[in-house]
């Protein structure tokens, strides 16, 4: 094949990407691909019950939440690339093996220290199998338009397993403790090994030379120091506080020393000359856009229907269920619409619909207006599901295949800083429309405004320790300044979405001309490689 070896072995795991088996690696890599989205979300309703239990303070419960996928998009290059160089197979089923130790230590955790530790070690065994699996989906199914089908049903997973993580937490802290939340992985992951080395073809990159330890530890560093800082942001955290700035500066100067020594290396680690192919650039950008535009839309969102609304959090997971079924109905309609429109098309009309959707759901108020949030949830999750696939599946066949876990690394980083800018930036526009509506409220103090001005949830504190007709009225003032702020952020959402359209026109406009068959570099017969 092109540009990629199939590593040492007998002939029956040579041919596991071939003919039917493929689709059994299929299941394989999307078993894996689940557990990981499930262990992003699973934990956010028992925190909880860990600090009843392991009683962290403040800044080890932050870390307990937070560890987990700032580790894991930390270490995305890392092993992305490894996999390039050893063996992506290899390096998949070692993040198996981690992620189940990881998984057992965190159940038995007596300690916040240690639960902390646990997750981060959750955290790199996410980051071996997350690019391991789009790679390997790259080598087996090597005509473009069986992979498209095989990234739409990839993508649905994920966006199954990241809905889903709560309420199975849900569902088992109702039966049993917290730490039931990881002993799920265990017997999966016990499972996935076998299964994994019997199926799963290995394979690796050709002429790809020594890794490079040094810039894969400038890459981690550098990627850790920015992740933390558009985290600190999405918190709450000042911008000119050193908790912020350190980090942003620290992660950017390290990255740039990475790609400096990237430039000056025989055998880089990751070939930037991949950025110089507008398909793939624009591929990234519509990632990041995508991500940037919608992922703070999701807490914004919860908080309007339990605060505002006043639904339960079952409730609450319940009515955002549509979106997740749209966007599973998307990445499995995705591979034909991208046979029959092409990448320019696909990925504009995905942002163009979920621009739209945005639009659409500025007519929600305080009342319950449930059809048009149905109907808004449905547009975005298969508009977001739509862009991302069509995204992702550029990228990738962009993408030379020696390079394919380097790429897969590159699209899933973009994925998380996307997601990261965009908690901070919908945040800082969600409190800037918010906060000037209680400036001032009739029979309300001043100190108390101010108070309620910095949250929905602090405002209703406040509102409730007021009483009588000033805390009635400061509650009707923030849920109507809460809504405000809600249409403010939609529209600022739904101006990038329109500009993340324009951006995809840049495109290919269609999917290319087939495959074409190449001489494998160790003389092995032909193979179909896509153009």
């Amino acid at each position: 094949m092109s540009g990629t070896t199939a590593a040492a072995a007998p002939p029956r795991r040579r041919a596991a990407g071939a003919g039917a088996n493929r689709w059994a690696v299929l299941v394989v890599l999307c078993v894996s691909l689940l557990l990981v989205a499930l262990d992003a979300t699973v934990l956010h309703v028992a925190v909880p019950a860990v600090t009843e239990d392991l009683r962290p303070g403040p800044i080890e419960l932050l870390w307990i939440v937070d560890v987990y996928p700032l580790v894991c998009a930390s270490l995305l290059i890392l092993f992305g690339t490894l996999g390039d160089r050893v063996g992506r197979r290899r390096v998949l089923l070692l993040g198996y093996a981690l992620f189940g130790v990881a998984s057992a230590l965190a159940a038995c955790a007596d300690s916040a220290p240690v639960l902390i530790a646990a997750r981060a070690l959750l955290g790199a065994g996410g980051a071996m199998i997350m690019p391991a699996t789009l790679s390997l989906l790259r080598e087996v199914f090597p005509d473009r338009r069986e992979r498209a089908l095989a990234i739409g049903v990839w993508s649905a997973v994920a966006a199954v397993g990241a809905a889903i993580g709560p309420l199975l937490g849900g569902f088992l802290l109702e039966h049993f403790w917290w730490g039931s939340v990881f002993l799920v992985n265990i017997p999966l992951m016990l499972a996935a090994l076998p299964v994994g080395r019997l199926l799963l073809p290995e394979s690796r990159g050709a002429d790809q030379g020594p890794w490079d330890v040094g810039g894969a530890l400038l890459a981690a560093a550098g990627l850790f120091g920015a992740v933390l800082g558009v985290k600190r942001l999405g918190g709450g955290e000042p911008v000119v506080s050193a908790l912020t700035v350190v980090p942003l500066l620290g992660g950017a100067a390290l990255l740039t020393l990475f790609v400096r020594r990237q430039r000056g290396r025989a055998h880089p680690l990751v070939d930037l000359t991949m950025f110089r192919r507008p398909a793939f650039v624009t591929s990234v950008g519509c990632i990041v856009l995508a991500m940037l535009a919608l992922v703070g839309l999701e807490l914004i969102a919860a908080q309007y229907l339990q605060l505002v609304l006043g639904l339960s959090p079952l409730e609450t997971g319940l009515r955002l269920l549509p979106l997740t079924f749209a966007a599973m109905a998307a990445g499995l309609a995705g591979a034909r619409l991208l046979r029959r429109f092409g990448p320019r098309r696909t990925v504009c009309f995905g942002f163009c619909l979920t621009a739209g959707a945005v639009l659409l759901l500025t007519g929600l108020g305080r009342a319950d207006a449930w059809a048009l949030m149905l109907g808004g949830f449905v547009l975005l999750g298969f508009g977001l599901e739509t862009t991302l696939f069509g995204a992702y599946e550029s990228m990738l066949s962009e993408a030379p295949p020696e390079q394919a876990g380097g790429a897969a690394a590159i699209g899933e980083t973009s994925y998380q800083l996307g997601a990261g800018i965009g908690i901070a930036l919908l945040g800082t526009v969600m409190n800037a429309a918010y906060a000037p509506g209680l400036a001032r409220v009739d029979g309300v103090p001043a100190w108390a405004s101010a108070a309620a001005g910095r949250s929905l949830g602090e405002a209703y504190e406040v509102a409730a320790g007021l009483g009588g007709p000033g805390g009635a009225a400061l509650r009707s003032a923030a849920a109507g300044a809460y809504v405000h702020g809600l249409h403010v952020t939609l529209l600022v959402s739904a101006g990038l979405l329109l500009l993340g359209a324009g951006m995809a026109l840049r495109l290919p406009r269609g999917m290319g001309g087939g495959a074409v068959t190449v001489p494998s570099p160790r003389d092995a017969p032909k193979s179909r490689v896509p153009v």
